[in-house]
């Protein structure tokens, strides 16, 4: 088919619906009327002038097909040019940042890539600072993410994988894992899902994850998530896949482990007895998150005689007077805290210590004073909210579990807390995500990776992959 460009630049700009942002040149090159198309804002434009235009427009002699064959030899940049027959993907990759050379007598579009997207520069993510160890964190650009896991795996067997999902967005998405090491059954399976996505846009990571779960209404995250090239780099070594989502600067991982939430990457850089105690610390306080309010409401509201005599006086001199029940008195600080956490959320960084100072001083302290809630609520619930974050990847989750267990203790007392914890045992025990028990190596008893659990060993000692999840070449040290 011979081109017209006149005729295609129409077509094009209707495909747009004349966008503003559609950019067209048009001159000539050894005797041709060309033109470009592109999208402004998404190119380099000083090499556009220096490498593209400039060369084309200095050719002499007359340009004849194949002019594939000329364009190799007159225009000198990294990327190799591509060649399409159909207006549709034309339209698709100058809509996702790639520019069009059309040529008169041409009988396909030339497409060359000089993206230069809007992005912000490597720093260290602020969900994941750490004291010592590496400090990039990846950023909304999936070719810089992608480098920088290179960067640290550079080898040919670290394989990636380019997909789109989208129907709107076109959304880049890359599958990375080392080929040897990876499940190939994991790797189809994450491939599948991925394709089976089927939305107008994906516009975060998070829009991936809740399609990777194999649970779809699971209280917990079956996808490991992390903002570091050097956590996903280790990940990846042990023969898990990562998946990065262009416009994202969180990296999926699957499978994961509930044990995950309780690492971190400092763990890793300093020495076993620290890491362990660490980790201990981190439980504690998870089990302080979840089950200390419930507790305290259930021996307040059944089973104060359980209690020491002196610590009985305390708290009934506390309590006494105070209008509400436990439970409601109990779910009033919960929802209080919760709005607090949330207005800190969203607020200006400059207003954060304004509503410290209200929420922890005036709203605290006022209505303990005014006798609407007792002080032994508020410091339990203060414990709860410290003991949160310890495990940041859990908040939603532990959240969502403190208040079902204040309810449960409300209702049954320590029978409801008994109750609610061997459920929440059951449940988690049951979740088997890409054929990776979930509490591994604890349930079941996975005795080599339990070197790498709440109790951690020395690096030397950790020789092998885990085998907690399916991977393949299990010696990675001798």
């Amino acid at each position: 088919m011979i081109m017209s460009i006149d005729g295609f630049i129409k077509q094009i700009k209707d495909a747009f619906v004349n966008s503003d942002d559609l950019m067209v040149r048009s001159f000539t090159s050894g005797g041709l009327d060309c033109a470009i198309i592109y999208i402004d804002g998404w190119i380099d434009k000083e090499i556009l002038d220096q490498d593209v235009l400039k060369p084309l427009i200095e050719v002499n002699v007359k340009l004849v097909p194949p002019y594939l064959d000329k364009l190799k030899s007159t225009l000198f940049f990294p990327e190799d040019i591509m060649v399409s027959y159909e207006l549709g993907e034309v339209c698709t990759k100058v809509a996702s940042g790639d520019i069009a050379l059309l040529m008169e007598g041409a009988e396909s579009f030339f497409m060359l890539s000089l993206r230069k997207p809007p992005m912000r520069a490597v720093a260290e993510p602020p969900t994941e600072s750490v004291l010592r160890g590496p400090r990039e964190g990846f950023i909304e650009d999936i070719k810089t993410n992608i480098a920088l896991l290179r960067k640290r795996l550079r080898s040919p067997k670290l394989v990636v994988t380019m997909m789109n999902a989208g129907r709107y967005s076109n959304t880049s998405i890359a599958i990375m894992y080392i080929d040897g090491i990876a499940d190939e059954k994991i790797i189809s399976a994450v491939k599948e899902k991925i394709s089976r996505i089927d939305i107008d846009g994906v516009i975060d990571s998070y829009y991936v994850a809740h399609r990777l779960q194999e649970r779809k209404f699971s209280i917990f995250d079956e996808v490991g998530t992390s903002e570091k090239p050097d956590i996903v780099a280790s990940k990846i070594l042990e023969g898990r896949i990562a998946v990065l989502v262009d416009g994202s600067p969180v990296c999926l991982t699957v499978p994961m482990l509930l044990l995950e939430s309780f690492q971190d990457s400092y763990d890793y850089y300093s020495s076993s007895f620290r890491s362990t105690l660490v980790r201990m610390y981190r439980l504690l306080g998870a089990l302080f998150t979840i089950i200390m309010p419930g507790m305290y409401v259930a021996l307040e509201s059944f089973h104060m005689h359980l209690l020491p005599l002196k610590f009985l006086i305390v708290l009934f001199n506390a309590t006494s007077g105070i209008p509400f029940p436990p439970a409601i008195e109990m779910l009033i600080v919960l929802l209080l805290f919760e709005i607090l956490n949330q207005a800190s959320v969203r607020m200006p960084r400059f207003m954060g210590i304004s509503l410290s100072v209200v929420g922890a001083i005036v709203l605290g302290d006022t209505a303990v004073k005014a006798g609407l809630i007792s002080s032994p609520a508020v410091l339990i619930t203060a414990l709860s909210a410290i003991g949160i974050f310890c495990v940041p990847d859990q908040v939603q989750t532990f959240s969502i579990l403190r208040t079902l267990f204040v309810i449960l203790g409300a209702v049954l007392g320590l029978y409801g807390i008994i109750i609610a914890s061997v459920g929440l045992v059951c449940y988690t025990t049951s979740i088997n995500s890409y054929g990776t028990p979930f509490l591994a190596p604890y349930a079941p008893i996975v005795a080599p990776d339990l070197k790498d659990g709440f109790l951690k060993a020395d690096e030397v000692d950790m020789g092998t992959r885990p085998y907690s999840f399916p991977n393949k070449n299990r010696r990675r040290a001798k």
